[in-house]
């Protein structure tokens, strides 16, 4: 679209990579692409990291919009996951690294009365599922932030935008199969995989629209709308939708937990018929 871009994130390899891709798809030769290596969930110079940003920027670009989509995830059962994983892993990652860089742009947009924001939550951050207690914690953090900023910045006439994306194709979520319980990736497998092209296309969509929520494929659609009771919305088509679905909406949910309460007592009986087979082998 024409953009100068800055991107953030720790491997300094990895992000000389991604600027290589990204200027193979750049529309002219007077785009800029600019990478920091810093971890955000720790660095408290991302202010500064932001100004240089915009000096190196071709005639000092104006930040019009920041998306925070750095994030990991943990998958396993509550009394599996430690400590560490909660805080370090999670809530330092997923909910503060946003917040941080947030904060470093925020005040730059309210000078200008302009600008995007988006967040990067996740569909586990409107449902907690199994085995997700640690991921669906720091992603439903996202939301709350994200509600009571957007409250902030409305009248600076900055937009907030949060993303649900569900399952997405992407190294991280390969990696988070390899010790993922059978539970969650028997509950997850129904909203099926979607590709992060299709993921992103969607969210810079909606970022640019202005919409609070935003989401892909039918599943997605209709937990957002089950849960936006109290989600901000600059549509009353979208409104007047959400009104006169919500009962039918509430009633599919009820039905979807029971389906996973259904999944989960399935593979408990599984679990022990598997364990008996096994003491009659020995």
């Amino acid at each position: 679209m024409g953009a100068n871009i800055t991107i953030v994130a720790r491997s300094q390899e990895r992000l000389d990579a991604a600027k290589d891709k990204i200027y193979s798809e750049i529309k002219n030769s007077e785009q800029r692409i600019l990478t920091f290596s810093a971890d955000i969930s720790i660095d408290n110079n991302l202010k500064d990291l932001i100004i240089e940003a915009k000096k190196k920027g071709a005639g000092g670009p104006k930040i019009t919009v920041l998306i925070n989509c750095a994030g990991a995830s943990v998958c396993s059962c509550f009394e599996d996951t430690s400590m560490e994983d909660f805080k370090e892993k999670m809530l330092n990652v997923n909910f503060l690294g946003s917040i941080n860089m947030t904060q470093a742009v925020v005040p730059l947009m309210k000078k200008r009365k302009h600008g995007h924001i988006a967040f990067v939550s996740s569909l586990a951050g409107l449902i907690g599922i199994y085995g997700y207690s640690a991921y669906s914690g720091s992603k439903f953090a996202v939301l709350g932030a994200a509600q009571a900023l957007q409250m902030e910045v409305k009248t600076y006439n900055i937009s907030i935008t949060v993303s649900f994306p569900p399952d997405t194709d992407t190294p991280g979520f390969a990696e988070e199969m390899k010790n993922k319980p059978i539970e969650t990736i028997r509950i997850s497998e129904s909203a099926g995989l979607y590709s992060a092209e299709d993921v992103a296309k969607q969210t810079l969509n909606d970022i640019l629209n202005k919409k609070f929520m935003s989401t892909i494929g039918f599943d997605g659609l209709m937990l957002c709308t089950a849960c936006s009771a109290t989600m901000p919305t600059n549509s009353y088509f979208e409104l007047l939708v959400q009104i006169f679905t919500m009962g039918i909406l509430r009633l599919a949910s009820f039905v979807y937990l029971k389906q996973c309460d259904h999944t989960i007592k399935k593979c408990a009986r599984d679990k022990e018929m598997e364990s008996k087979k096994t003491l009659q082998n020995e």
